[in-house]
């Protein structure tokens, strides 16, 4: 299944928790919290380049899917991360103790972050 696609945020579970656990500093918590992100998706076989735009942050990250590389996260910190495919529709990745799991299911995203027992919800629908 290809990813490819412009998604936007329709809405999200846990947020604030999360982003508590991640190290986001309050007021960016706050700032970020009624933001409906977009998302873009360029999906070519094994290699993806994915954009997400937070009002005026922006976060890119570009890999090929079962390769280490460097992943941005949304503190800004660089990791080493390894994407992989499960199934025909899910993206899976652990950096740091957290657990991201993208599901495509049509034209909706759901996406689930996972740090200790804090579960983040986000789904998006393709504009």
């Amino acid at each position: 299944m290809n990813f490819s696609g412009k998604y936007q945020l329709q809405s999200q579970e846990n947020f604030e928790p999360f982003m508590k656990a991640m190290g986001l500093p309050e007021d960016l918590i706050q700032k970020g919290k009624d933001i409906k992100g977009v998302s873009e998706i360029v999906h070519d076989g094994k290699h993806v380049k994915l954009t997400i735009t937070y009002g005026t942050k922006v976060l890119h990250n570009e890999f090929t899917l079962g390769e280490e590389f460097e992943l941005e996260t949304m503190t800004g910190e660089k990791v080493k991360a390894v994407v992989n495919m499960e199934g025909d529709n899910k993206m899976v990745t652990s950096f740091k103790g957290m657990k991201s799991v993208t599901e495509l299911n049509g034209d909706t995203i759901i996406n689930t972050m996972t740090v200790g027992d804090i579960v983040y919800k986000r789904i998006s629908k393709r504009i």
